[in-house]
């Protein structure tokens, strides 16, 4: 398969702390910028070397035309093309959507830990999406919109209760509109059916898997069972939404990650 152009962000260590590089693997609807608001300067600043790709038709990557026909394997190739490059086995930090690919991604290749935020749940997003329905049912009928970063305040409401805390004021996510973008129908429906895939293999390594209280999206209810799966941590951020790298409790996020690479 001839290589993709895969865009990555790519934010030095001012003073290295010799651990590995990280990786950052971003969510469903967004790109590589969701971190270089809050994470990589953080990150940064803690001696890391710090890397984020823009998956096959997000952002600047190549592909936004036949967007809906990459699949989640074909994200695990993006990561795996870019690991190939770095000078050392990276940290894979990964959320929501990005968290499935890495999982895919430590079927064939190694890494020294993983970081696994509001991940797919090991069953799928099937009850994700009836819950969503049920609570917010006009919540999907809007994702066109919102996907192309049109948002009026009935939208932005709808945004904060299922993907941020009830204390972040709506207007305060509109900073967050350009992030925003449409994702693959074929990713979506391997998310879907999670539940009926056999993993391949599941290595031995480290693993964090990190939730978020007022996660409407996946609640720490439904990710515990992928801390199970790989043998990991289990940590919830108290008063954050989906979004743990942006909400505003994303300083705590931050350094429970830190301080548990520390002891890695």
């Amino acid at each position: 398969m001839k290589p993709r152009q895969i865009h990555t962000l790519h934010r030095p260590a001012a003073k290295p702390n010799g651990q590995p590089p990280c990786l950052f693997v971003h969510g469903g609807y967004m790109d590589s910028r969701c971190w270089d608001v809050n994470f990589l300067p953080r990150f940064n600043a803690a001696g890391y070397d710090c890397v984020a790709l823009d998956l096959s038709g997000h952002g600047q990557s190549e592909g936004r035309e036949r967007l809906d026909r990459f699949g989640l394997d074909d994200y695990a190739d993006d990561v795996l093309q870019v690991m190939a490059k770095l000078p050392r086995p990276p940290i894979l930090i990964g959320h929501s959507m990005g968290c499935a690919v890495i999982e895919r991604v430590l079927e064939c290749q190694g890494a020294p830990v993983a970081v696994l935020l509001a991940p797919v749940p090991t069953s799928g997003t099937q009850g994700s999406i009836m819950s969503l329905a049920l609570k917010h049912p006009d919540f999907f009928a809007k994702i066109p919109a919102i996907s192309q970063g049109e948002m009026d305040e009935a939208s932005l409401l709808l945004m904060r209760d299922i993907y941020f805390s009830p204390d972040m004021p709506p207007e305060g996510l509109l900073q967050f509109a350009h992030l925003i973008q449409p994702e693959s129908a074929e990713a979506a429906a391997d998310m879907a059916g999670l539940g009926y895939r056999s993993y391949r293999s599941r290595p031995e390594l480290p693993v964090l898997v990190m939730g978020g209280q007022f996660d409407a999206v996946f609640p720490p209810s439904s990710i515990g069972f992928t801390a199970l799966r790989w043998n990991g941590d289990f940590k919830i951020i108290p008063h954050c939404g989906h979004m743990l790298m942006l909400d505003h409790p994303w300083p705590k996020a931050a350094a429970e990650i830190l301080q548990w690479l520390e002891t890695r």
